[in-house]
């Protein structure tokens, strides 16, 4: 098996290899090694990506390969890496089950395996499988040793010794049953929620805005809930959303609009709306596309208590000096090598099988 340091070199490589695709103009660079391989190759993958799943368009692709260029640097690898301690001598194969709900989002996952030295058996979601595969390809170019640790599979997943699976709260419940022999991650659907105090600024709401709107809400990082005090006057949320208001230029973004605001209105449900945007008071974390729940709180004490006790709901809380861990307004879509998806270390988990 490789070295470590090998491993770390190749997904550096990666990393200058997306930094091609990382802004509107893809520009190929002279010093990315196997660019004639694969740069033409994984801008064909991009279109593909986006005509197979009309979420997936080319300013929220551009924006995920961004983030994983950036992520992926020698210094912010080995920090990560630091903080665990990795044993590769008994590589295991890895079995991960990825939801496809936004570009590349199971990249965590398939690093952190092959980063640990083990070996990577993928099941993609239907929704999201014509990047990886290609970037997979790269990897195993970069380096030699990764060949024949990297497989995809459409079928039936056998013969792996731990599984990392992702999906629903109802297919977490058949991933619990079908995975209890094995060890396992199973996460299930999480969302984010704001909490706004009234003391915000114009900038903290337009940043806000980001949290939400990103990848039309759908990833489990994204704002669909507000926690508000009683007698906010919506307006100001509103005026920092509006600079957002070209997303309903999307034709499928603007068919979920229209349908859930025609079932509000049938229900008689009280809304509030601003052409692009639903807010309904609701209990519930998870809201529809083009809409966000609102819940009012009186005490602050009583806000933290409950942010705590339903933890396992939520992935990030955006707010302002109010709670520790807090993520800043406009920073959801921005996490860390260490900021593990449902707070499970995955590095962890990886470094004991």
């Amino acid at each position: 098996m490789d070295s470590i340091q090998n491993r770390i070199t190749a997904f550096v490589k990666l990393g200058a290899f997306l930094s091609q695709f990382s802004q509107e103009k893809f520009e190929k660079a002279t010093n990315i090694e196997h660019n004639d391989l694969f740069f033409d190759g994984f801008k064909h993958q991009i279109k593909v990506a986006q005509e197979k799943n009309s979420w997936f368009t080319k300013d929220n692709i551009i924006f995920a390969l961004n983030s994983w260029s950036k992520a992926l640097t020698k210094s912010n690898l080995e920090a990560w890496i630091s903080k665990n301690a990795i044993d590769t001598n008994s590589p295991k194969t890895v079995a991960i089950v990825m939801a496809g709900n936004i570009p590349l989002v199971g990249f965590h996952d398939f690093l952190s395996v092959l980063i640990s030295g083990h070996s990577v058996l993928v099941k993609q979601s239907s929704s999201d499988k014509h990047l990886l595969p290609f970037l997979a390809k790269y990897l195993e170019y970069v380096d030699i040793d990764l060949k024949g640790n990297i497989t995809f599979t459409e079928q039936k997943i056998e013969n792996f010794d731990a599984v990392i699976a992702t999906g629903s709260d109802n297919t977490a419940r058949y991933f619990e049953y079908y995975f209890k022999d094995k060890p396992n991650i199973i996460r299930k659907s999480r969302n984010s929620v704001a909490v706004i105090t009234g003391k915000e600024t114009e900038e903290d709401l337009e940043k806000l805005s980001e949290d939400v709107f990103r990848y039309f809400g759908l990833g489990c990082r994204s704002v669909s809930k507000l926690y508000v005090p009683r007698a906010y006057d919506f307006n100001n949320f509103f005026n920092g959303m509006f600079v957002k208001k070209d997303i309903i230029n999307n034709a499928k973004y603007a068919n979920n609009y229209d349908y859930n605001k025609a079932v509000y209105l049938m229900s008689l449900f009280d809304l509030l709306e601003n052409g692009f945007l639903m807010i309904k008071e609701d209990e519930s974390y998870s809201s529809p596309i083009a809409t966000i729940f609102y819940e009012y709180y009186d005490n602050p004490i009583d806000l933290k208590i409950k942010l705590h006790q339903d933890k396992q709901k939520i992935q990030c809380i955006v707010a302002k000096d109010f709670i520790e861990n807090e993520i800043a307004f406009g920073e959801t879509q921005y996490p860390q090598l260490w900021d593990y998806a449902d707070g499970v270390n995955t590095l962890e988990f990886l470094s004991k099988l």
